[in-house]
């Protein structure tokens, strides 16, 4: 029996992957009308300048990483894992970036001489936000015109709720959970921080789902954990304009950790891949924060990588996508959001992608690389 020849397209933002390409890799993320949301005829001048402002700081964290950002390897490695997960299928992995190499147009390219009977649009944010999966398959979808790429397509937008992906990160948080408590003074409380990247309030009130499909997450989570009475957090990080942004803040939270007198365990809850905003501002910036203002204990759990539990269940949701036929489809089929979300690919009429229309500066902290 032939094998259906199945292309996986990994959606992820991308780094740079030398000390040469942050300012390149800054430019392409604020050039984005889905991060900066002002019109179009301000945004090159204005993203040039952010680019600027942020080169420095940005080259000086990735120096610490070694000189490059980690997130396409453990991309690939991820691909090669999903790839032997899937043995039923002739399943190959593209990976495509969305602010640097490999960008959308080289995986279209790429899939358009696999010559597959089938693409699935797999991305690896679990949460949909307009600034993150709706911004790659706008790109993908503009990259498949120019290239001819003309194959049955099923799109999944999201999998924050997905009993799979939920059993493995339950697990992953459980077992750093229990480690964070053996370590710790049995008088010592110990509090669990979800952190996620942070975004406008705006951006939300504009009806973009990613908060509410972010909670769902840990709510999810924490149920599956099993542990009456946690005590836990949603928080957001990597704030960087002057604006309003969703809250807590996760720095603001680590101070009230020292307040309280609680060790923390902190949970990548929105990343599925390290890169500069766990190994930096997680495991650096926010250590170095919680040692100086007396937090009792700063633990942090590793994002899934090519965790087996979650290629598992990236696994089942490429089974289940397909089994949909073409389309746009959630974990769960149809849409998940309640009605205001009007962002929501499905509450949109699942053929629309884009972000909302321009109004004023959006996304401008989304760095993970």
């Amino acid at each position: 029996m032939t094998r259906p020849k199945t292309a996986i397209v990994l959606f992820n933002l991308g780094g740079p992957d030398s000390l040469a390409a942050v300012g390149p890799f800054l430019r392409n993320l604020f050039t984005d009308p889905a991060i900066l949301r002002v019109p179009f005829f301000i945004r090159p001048w204005l993203a040039r300048r952010i680019a600027r402002a942020r080169v420095a700081p940005a080259t000086e964290n990735y120096q610490r990483l070694g000189g490059r950002s980690p997130l396409l390897d453990l991309t690939e490695q991820q691909a090669r894992a999903l790839e032997a997960a899937l043995p039923e299928l002739e399943a190959r992995c593209f990976i495509a970036m969305r602010y640097w190499h490999p960008f959308s147009l080289e995986a279209a390219a790429a899939v358009k001489a696999w010559d597959p009977d089938e693409v699935v649009l797999l991305p690896l944010y679990p949460q949909y936000s307009t600034t993150t999966t709706g911004s790659s398959l706008d790109a993908w979808r503009e990259a498949a015109v120019q290239v001819g790429l003309v194959k049955p397509v099923t799109t999944l937008c999201c999998y924050h709720g997905d009993p799979g992906f939920i059993a493995a990160t339950a697990a992953l948080v459980r077992a750093h959970h229990d480690q964070a408590r053996a370590a710790l003074p049995a008088e010592v409380p110990l509090r669990v921080l979800f952190s996620a990247h942070g975004l406008p309030e705006i951006i939300i009130r504009g009806g973009d789902p990613y908060q509410f499909q972010v909670e769902s997450t840990v709510a999810a989570v924490v149920q599956a954990m099993e542990l009456p009475a946690l005590d836990h957090v949603v928080c957001y990080q990597s704030r960087a304009t002057p604006q309003q942004w969703i809250e807590p803040a996760t720095d603001a939270e680590v101070a009230r950790a020292a307040a309280d007198g609680v060790a923390l365990l902190v949970v990548p809850i929105a990343f599925v891949s390290e890169h500069v905003e766990t190994l930096v501002e997680l495991d650096v910036e926010y250590a170095e924060l919680a040692h100086r203002l007396g937090v009792p204990g700063y633990f942090r759990v590793p994002t899934q990588n090519a965790d087996p539990g979650f290629i598992a269940a990236l696994s089942d949701l490429v089974w289940r996508a397909r089994a949909g036929g073409s389309g746009l489809c959630s974990f769960a089929g149809g849409t998940t959001c309640p009605a205001p979300f009007g962002a929501c690919p499905h509450v949109r009429g699942g053929a629309a992608f884009a972000p909302a229309a321009p109004g004023e500066d959006g996304n401008a902290a989304a760095l993970a690389a």
